[in-house]
């Protein structure tokens, strides 16, 4: 057939299945920039035998919150939540040898997807309170704010200090010292009101975490921010019209520059070397 895939590709696709490991044909073609659609590829590692399983499908239908989240103002509502970077087979050993990060911090816009992070060797509310403040500092710089916006997370030690405080932690008079937006915490053990924030966490295990290597901490924090802005500006969204988050926030804001989706992945322990944490919620930038 003059259309088929010539066997050199067909081989070279094939080898591109243990490479990636998890992913699929979709995210494997964006990234390794392949001409052959996502259904020819899994073709050709159907009939190598190399195909993934796949997952049941189950059968209680979920909500899709799609249409709604789309409703929102940019950065109107942002997740907040942490990774534990230690159970993650391929990076363990890495993480162990060369002293790189073991918890990630995340924060990521709901209507368009945009993710900012964080890395620190500790979990804490004073990591926390620091990350959220150079966020803040992010956004009031570039003006993406709107006059009312909402910062959600968990009820973690890392956002809500001790269970039974009396008084509101130093993590939500971060996150309210800039006005008109709120720290929302969700209902214990709710988690699926974190999905956004959770599902990227799954993605970034398994386009980065599980295929990169590192020569020390400097060169994963170089990595970390091509990853971020591949992921920012580059990489489509299959749930968001298979646009990419660039795309959605310049529909929503076309003022917006792309440096304001550019903030480099934060070194939590070095910057709180660095920074003043002044009182009334000052920063002093790292």
């Amino acid at each position: 057939m003059p259309a088929a895939t010539p066997d050199k590709e067909k081989r070279f696709i094939v080898s591109l299945r243990p490479k990636y490991k998890r992913l699929g044909a979709d995210q494997v073609k964006i990234l390794e920039e392949l001409t052959r659609s996502p259904k020819t590829i899994r073709k050709i590692w159907r009939e190598a035998g190399v195909s993934r399983r796949r997952r049941r499908k189950k059968h209680k239908t979920k909500q899709n919150l799609r249409e709604i989240k789309k409703q929102y103002k940019l950065f109107e509502l942002t997740c907040e939540d942490t990774k534990d970077l230690k159970d993650i087979p391929e990076y363990w050993p890495q993480m162990k040898s060369k002293n790189l990060p073991k918890h990630q911090y995340t924060i990521r816009e709901v209507s368009c997807g945009i993710q900012f992070l964080g890395y620190s060797n500790e979990l804490s509310l004073t990591n926390s309170t620091l990350f959220t403040r150079i966020i803040n500092h992010h956004l009031e710089k570039h003006r993406l704010l709107p006059d009312e916006s909402v910062r959600q997370s968990d009820n973690g030690s890392e956002y809500i200090g001790s269970w039974n405080a009396k008084k509101p932690s130093s993590y939500t008079l971060a996150v309210e010292s800039l006005k008109g937006q709120k720290h929302r915490t969700i209902p214990p053990r709710i988690y699926q009101l974190q999905g956004d924030v959770e599902t990227v966490h799954n993605l970034i295990e398994q386009e980065f975490f599980e295929l990169e290597t590192f020569r020390d901490r400097e060169d994963f924090f170089r990595k970390a921010l091509s990853y971020l802005a591949f992921f920012n500006l580059e990489r489509p969204n299959s749930y968001k019209e298979n646009k990419s988050p660039w795309q959605l926030a310049k529909e929503k804001n076309p003022d917006i520059k792309k440096g304001a989706l550019i903030l480099p992945p934060i070194d939590l322990d070095y910057a709180l070397s660095k920074a003043t944490l002044g009182g009334n919620n000052v920063l002093t930038d790292p």
